[in-house]
């Protein structure tokens, strides 16, 4: 089947996949070493699609309205060890290797870093690199 936005042919497996009604499926990007829970994106059937053929995370940017390669302002690429699909078909989970260490945009390992404590979010894991130091840069 040919995608009439890229006029690239459409990998039949992506069929198989619920699409939200914007066109979009969650995907959560785990460590592929350790299990550890890095974040959470949003992947259209472009994004899907060159995630695979790339070996890397490439996500559906819903402020941007935009596919971005993680790590293309950062340098901190997710590179791609497996991609599963859950029970519904409704959730992607890509096991990732983590280059740099840093999945999240403030600077830290993870994007879950806040625990909910006595009524309130703290951080629970600290800043690796300020993300000034991050995005200036590039």
């Amino acid at each position: 089947m040919q995608d009439s936005t890229t006029n690239v042919e459409r990998p039949d497996w992506l069929d198989e996949i619920r699409w939200t009604d914007d066109g979009l499926v969650p995907a959560i990007a785990q460590d592929a070493d350790n299990g550890d829970i890095l974040m959470m994106a949003w992947m259209n059937p472009e994004s899907l699609r060159l995630s695979v053929e790339e070996g890397q995370a490439v996500y559906w940017s819903r402020s941007r309205g935009k596919l971005w390669r993680k790590g293309e302002s950062s340098g901190h690429q997710q590179v791609l060890r497996d991609i599963r699909l859950d029970c519904d078909a409704d959730v992607i989970l890509l096991k990732v290797e983590q280059k740099g260490g840093i999945a999240c945009h403030t600077g830290r390992r993870s994007c879950f870093y806040r625990t909910l404590e006595n009524g309130q979010w703290v951080s629970a894991e600290p800043v690796l690199k300020d993300p000034n130091a991050i995005y200036s840069s590039k």
